[in-house]
């Protein structure tokens, strides 16, 4: 059974022979041909020699053609904040300031469209017969987020009418986008919505369900398979999400795999994930990426089970680990033999947290996995610089991004759990949940 018939098997959620293994080398397939991801989210031809290089390196069942949650953003009037080694970051709202609604549909020859359609068809041709391909979409609530900025959150609870239009003409986009992918050749349209983890279920149900389930229905009919990623701790909207029947969902580490599969599999529906992006895949080593992926096959029932990355892989991941990853995913009884008596090595860094009942001016200090890379967190570090920009000099605020060691080591210490968090003066007061711009405002002013 070829790769592509192994997903599709799953996603049809019949019984395989095997877990499939689907890498989310977005920006990180430019490392594997010494391109930035600059370079390959703006050259097509690089684009394309980098996925082919990744479905040669890491034999893909399943792989993404692009994993930029900026493309339809930029499209619709957003700007763009480049970066040579994490994907582009919107810095620009075109519609945080006005009630009015967009109204144009993204066409296929705006902004960079022309040029994720291109290389879809053109790596349709190369591997398409053997692995099947995903279209990536930003879901509604994150490009909300993106045209809105961080009024958004304010809306849903001040002009809830408003939100909600504005995220139906997000999902129209999302429709239309879908409709260019798959006339491109795309089996899987997967709408990526990492600020989900950060609403409460009610907030779905009320704002996002009805259109979810329009979009999952619309990709149905048109013949493809549908997938629903979130970042975060999304464990609380698990099962809302799954009312809108997508055929698979994917979570990052912020969530315990075999609580999700327990609601996944109550809607039948495929379960992906999900390997630590940057303890496991960034900073470990290939037993590390062997031992989480055999043990993670090992507590999880293999029905309808999709092993991947816990999110877009970082661009510097070093490719001996993602080749470690796989031979656990093809070869998991050889591995486990392997590694049976692997123990990881302890974390010495050592880091010093700040004197807390002695600060001269409230501290918030965001914990994000990386503000310039992850939507969620994008906005929750967003959220701290609008209070910064209103109390100035009164507060002090940082971010700890979790690509790097020491940060990795401070969230240990000061017991993270979920990314993003935000903390008050050491005392966790958000944890994946994006504080809305008032009520935020109220705490520090309490403080103060």
């Amino acid at each position: 059974m070829k790769g592509k018939e192994l997903l599709f098997t799953v996603l049809q959620h019949r019984e395989a022979p095997r877990v499939p293994w689907v890498p989310f080398a977005g920006i990180h397939a430019g490392k594997l041909i010494g391109a930035t991801a600059k370079e390959i989210l703006l050259d097509p031809q690089l684009m394309l020699k980098a996925l082919v290089e990744v479905n040669k390196i890491y034999r893909p069942d399943g792989q993404p053609v692009l994993f930029d949650l900026q493309l339809e953003a930029e499209a619709l009037g957003c700007e763009l904040l480049w970066a040579d080694y994490a994907p582009p970051s919107v810095i620009s709202h075109p519609w945080a300031e006005t009630k009015e609604l967009p109204k144009a549909m993204p066409q296929k020859t705006d902004g960079r469209i022309p040029l994720a359609l291109d290389v879809m068809r053109l790596l349709k041709a190369a591997v398409g017969e053997s692995t099947a391909l995903y279209g990536l979409t930003t879901g509604p609530l994150t490009l909300a987020s993106h045209l809105r900025g961080t009024n958004l959150f304010r809306d849903m609870r001040k002009d809830p009418a408003y939100a909600k239009a504005l995220m139906d003409y997000c999902t129209e986009v999302n429709i239309v986008l879908a409709d260019y992918y798959i006339e491109a050749g795309m089996d899987v349209i997967a709408a990526v919505d990492p600020v989900v983890s950060q609403i409460s279920a009610q907030h779905f149900e009320d704002f996002l369900l009805d259109g979810y389930s329009k979009l999952f229905q619309h990709i149905r009919e048109k013949g493809a398979y549908s997938a629903f990623f979130v970042c975060g701790d999304a464990t609380r909207n698990l099962d809302i999400m799954g009312y809108s029947r997508p055929d698979c969902i994917a979570v990052d580490e912020n969530v315990e795999m075999a609580a999700a599969q327990a609601i996944t599999a109550k809607h039948n529906i495929a379960l992906c994930g999900n390997i630590p992006l940057t303890t496991t895949m960034l900073f470990g080593n290939q037993q590390d990426n062997m031992k989480f992926v055999v043990d993670l096959l090992d507590r999880l029932d293999h029905h309808n089970l999709i092993v991947a990355p816990g999110c877009d892989m970082p661009y510097d991941i070093p490719i001996e680990n993602t080749v470690a990853a796989a031979q656990a995913v093809f070869e998991t009884d050889k591995v486990r033999k392997m590694i049976e008596n692997y123990e990881a090595p302890a974390d010495d860094i050592e880091v010093e947290l700040p004197d807390y009942a002695h600060l001269p001016r409230p501290l918030l200090e965001a914990m994000t996995l990386d503000s310039a890379s992850c939507a969620a967190c994008t906005y929750m570090w967003a959220a701290v610089r609008d209070a910064k920009a209103h109390f100035g000099d009164a507060i002090d605020i940082v971010e700890y991004k979790y690509t790097e060691r020491e940060n990795i080591a401070r969230c240990k210490k000061m017991g993270v759990t979920n990314l993003p968090s935000l903390y008050i003066n050491g005392e966790l007061k958000y944890k994946s949940l994006i504080p809305e711009r008032d009520e935020l405002f109220a705490v520090i002013q309490d403080l103060l």
